[in-house]
């Protein structure tokens, strides 16, 4: 167990780096969550399924896999791929290779609707995140980020690139 004298504290310049970080991240992902809801009737949590789905061969992930991809639990995939599959977005259909697990599947109109959400994400990446850094800055953000990950996935269930 940890005690207080254990707690090497954050000093000053990292406390507001930490701040900023929080309130950045928190600012970032509703003003895209918000862009793809009132364009796209998508969420940000919605939008990043499609994207995954849309980059795997036939546009389909077992529900297992994609829940650790996107670091959700399995219910909460579930719950989100069930809101799609009523707009017409996503199916289930049962794993081909064995049968017992469930695949999601994007569908063709899924497929549409991604291809004009992207614009609006991307647009909104650059103008909200991209733009306001140099390229070494953004560059520096992309390495630290990238530590992070490595550090924290014990599971290598994130992709990064």
């Amino acid at each position: 167990m940890e005690t207080t004298t254990d707690t090497q504290w954050l000093g000053e310049s990292q406390q507001r780096v930490w701040r900023s970080f929080l309130g950045a991240t928190t600012l970032l992902m509703d003003r895209l969550d918000r862009d793809l809801r009132n364009a796209h009737d998508l969420s940000m949590p919605e939008y990043e399924i499609l994207v995954r789905l849309s980059e795997s061969p036939d546009r389909s992930i077992r529900m297992a896999e994609l829940a650790a991809q996107i670091m959700h639990s399995r219910s909460r995939v579930t719950h989100t791929i069930t809101r799609l599959e009523r707009k017409g977005i996503v199916l289930r259909e049962q794993a081909a290779s064995d049968g017992r697990g469930v695949t999601a599947v994007l569908t063709d109109h899924g497929f549409s609707v991604l291809e004009r959400a992207a614009h609006t994400h991307v647009n909104g990446v650059r103008a909200y995140l991209v733009e306001t850094a140099s390229p070494e800055e953004f560059d520096v953000l992309g390495q630290v980020m990238a530590r992070v990950v490595s550090h924290l996935d014990v599971n290598g269930t994130c992709a990064t690139p």
